[in-house]
């Protein structure tokens, strides 16, 4: 049975049931599904998050990074622990952090992965966040991980165009780091760089505008999510080569190698 709102006025009240016609202005709060992102410390993680707390539909009940339980830094990004805990810090967001041991192999990447989201689930979490733009294969890989915990994957930059979207995070009022690069694309006083329009029309035409294919990673130090800026600065930059497997179409594999240039950041409080 639906009431009118000439029924509603007739009674005098609000029965605060969120009726359809309600003529009281009440509605109904809805619960909201509870989701966690993972972090990295880089722009797309956050402007993943950006666009998520902009829809105003979820609960973000936390950020989850991978952490190197030897170097206490995180991945390819190579930033360390202080900096992630600072910048959940003034998101306002709490942060879970995943240590993980050295090891050239994923399975211990996937052991403590799929352990987290069994935690997820238990937790009453139903989704995780991702800033994946177009990469096909890590989002499939990703959705594989999560199948056991019936988790669900949240992609809310993915299929934009590059160029689009950082435009739209610069103009948002983001600022981003180069913390890490492929030293085929960038040199070492390239590092540390601040991400602005001078900067992306300088980048040579084979290199992703938001580094989608891994020929750089940033630290974001300001932005619209943050309470107020981090204060940083840049160390000295060290390479590190990185040995690995390609695997081709006709299924066999090749041996490549990538040097990778790592700026090291500091908090101005350590």
């Amino acid at each position: 049975m639906v009431f009118t709102e000439a029924y509603h006025l007739k009674r005098g009240y609000c029965c605060k049931n969120g009726c359809r016609h309600c003529p009281y202005g009440f509605k109904k709060a809805i619960a909201r599904q509870k989701i966690t992102v993972s972090w990295s410390g880089g722009k797309d993680s956050a402007f993943a998050l950006y666009k998520i707390l902009n829809e105003d539909k979820y609960d973000v009940v936390s950020l989850h990074t991978i952490i190197n339980e030897e170097t206490k830094r995180v991945g390819l990004h190579g930033v360390r622990e202080e900096l992630i805990d600072l910048q959940a810090e003034q998101i306002g967001i709490p942060l879970q952090k995943i240590y993980l041991e050295s090891s050239e192999s994923h399975t211990a990447y996937e052991i403590v992965l799929r352990s987290f989201y069994k935690h997820c689930t238990t937790n009453g979490i139903s989704a995780v966040v991702f800033g994946d733009i177009f990469l096909e294969d890590l989002k499939k890989y990703r959705e594989e991980l999560m199948k056991e915990s019936r988790l669900v994957p949240i992609f809310p930059l993915w299929q934009n165009d590059s160029a689009r979207l950082i435009k739209e995070f610069i103009d948002a009022g983001f600022k981003t780091l180069i913390c890490s690069a492929n030293s085929k694309f960038f040199s070492p006083d390239e590092l540390g760089k601040t991400i602005d329009q001078q900067f992306l029309e300088t980048l040579p035409a084979e290199v992703d505008p938001c580094g989608e294919n891994g020929e750089f990673h940033t630290f974001v130090y300001d932005g619209p999510i943050f309470k107020k800026p981090l204060s940083c600065w840049c160390g000295e930059v060290v390479s590190k080569t990185y040995v690995y497997q390609q695997k081709k179409e006709d299924g066999s594999t090749t041996k490549l190698e990538s040097e990778f240039l790592f700026q090291d950041l500091l908090s101005r409080m350590a």
